[in-house]
């Protein structure tokens, strides 16, 4: 007897008609037709049935802090980054713990069931890496947080940063984080990079750094990062954020960059939402869109992640968690309309970032952990069109959330009663 049987569903790389079989939270067969006894059988009508959303890169400590202790009126990073050293000294423990779980609420509604949240270790107390550590324990049953210690005024450039850090990693945050373009020099800058990673190195941990979020194109490290990458045998375990000045070098620079980082197995996260918001701004027109090469890095084989980066705090006002929305933006901002594009865009808040994060037994195999989500949708392109309503999230076989589908009813003469926006 099987816990549970999903049958008619579409599968992201195409096949059709196929059925998943249940058993102990982790996915028996996968199949065209099965049949067998099951405690829950479901028939997804040949609607879509997804791995589970994954975030490659947000900020929890700051999430749906919006309108503390102000609004961020001009939209600005730079009023951004003083709002947030304004409320820091104003953060406590259980405020940080209510945001957080409220926001992994919003998360499992809209099928996002891993994130890496980075948390600022500038703050002598490291209240939020107490918080979001106490977060991470409670919401283990149904999402998988993974924490970046990451220095966010600078670990050189903070006197106490680089001593909070490794408090962080002692305390259990997996993952070494940096910002090097942020330190006071650009010769600061490489030295982060070589101390972050060389430590991470020591430890046995992952690397993502906040690497290049600039317009300028001499900001380039991202080649001090691949070199260390490849120095300490890292490959496969760093990760470059934003990338931002990506956008803005010679394609001359470019072409060697991206054999460098190719050669280091580099990971890239671009965070369109935020990276199309945030840079740019010195521009009059033509105007920068400020986001990382991503057709060009996925075209050398690295790979590429999309990240919501934040929501509804000082840096940005909008968002709700909807995976879908930013990997919309990510194929407009890239212009990858093609049938394939457009399809790696599903990949990049999928099967991308969960290889980022190294998540174990990940996917729609046999062997891997019952974590999925059906959409309200027929195949990925049409989800990203659509961001349709996740109709069921499973977590190891059970499920934690369900949206009923809302066709919008019509009063037209001569037309149908109700429209669900598709061909």
């Amino acid at each position: 007897m099987l816990d549970l049987l999903i049958q008619h569903a579409t599968l992201p790389d195409g096949r059709q008609d196929q059925s998943i079989a249940v058993q102990n939270g982790r996915i028996v067969d996968v199949a065209p037709g099965l049949h067998a006894p099951a405690h829950d059988t479901l028939d997804a009508q040949g609607l879509l049935l997804s791995p589970p959303f994954v975030d490659a890169h947000f900020h929890l400590d700051s999430a749906l802090s919006y309108g503390q202790p102000r609004v961020n009126q001009s939209g600005t990073l730079l009023e951004g980054i003083a709002l947030w050293g304004e409320l820091k000294p104003h953060l406590t423990h259980d405020a940080i713990v209510e945001r957080a779980l409220r926001y992994c609420d919003w998360a499992v509604g809209r099928g996002l069931l891993a994130i890496r949240s980075h948390v600022d270790v500038c703050d002598d107390r490291l209240l939020a890496v107490q918080a979001l550590l106490q977060v991470k324990r409670q919401v283990a049953p149904y999402l998988d947080l993974q924490l970046v210690a990451f220095p966010q005024d600078g670990v050189l450039r903070s006197p106490t940063a680089l001593a909070n850090l490794k408090r962080a990693l002692d305390l259990g945050v997996e993952v070494v984080g940096g910002i090097p373009h942020f330190e006071r020099t650009m010769a600061q800058g490489s030295d982060s990079v070589q101390l972050l990673c060389e430590l991470a190195a020591e430890r046995g941990l992952l690397v993502d750094m906040h690497c290049d979020e600039s317009d300028d194109p001499m900001s380039r490290h991202v080649e001090t990062l691949a070199l260390h990458t490849q120095r300490l045998g890292l490959q496969g375990r760093v990760t470059g954020s934003h990338l931002t000045s990506m956008h803005s070098m010679d394609n001359y620079y470019v072409s060697k960059l991206l054999a460098l980082m190719a050669e280091a197995d580099l990971g890239v996260v671009a965070n369109p939402l935020i990276n199309i918001t945030l840079q740019g701004r010195h521009d009059s027109y033509p105007k920068r869109r400020g986001m990382t090469r991503v057709p060009e890095q996925l075209a050398a084989g690295l790979t590429v992640a999309f990240g919501q980066d934040c929501v509804m705090d000082p840096w940005y006002s909008l968002g709700s968690g909807d995976l879908l929305e930013v990997a919309s933006m990510g194929l407009h901002v890239a212009q990858m309309t093609s049938q394939a594009a457009m399809r790696q865009c599903f990949e990049a808040i999928t099967t991308a970032p969960a290889r980022l994060l190294h998540l174990k037994d990940y996917g729609l195999a046999p062997g891997c952990h019952a974590d999925f989500v059906l959409l309200d949708a027929r195949d990925p392109v049409e989800a990203l069109r659509l961001k349709p309503a996740r109709l069921r999230v499973y977590r190891r076989g059970q499920c934690i959330a369900q949206t009923a589908a809302s066709p919008t009813q019509l009063s037209l003469p001569g037309r149908p009663e109700a429209t669900q926006f598709r061909l």
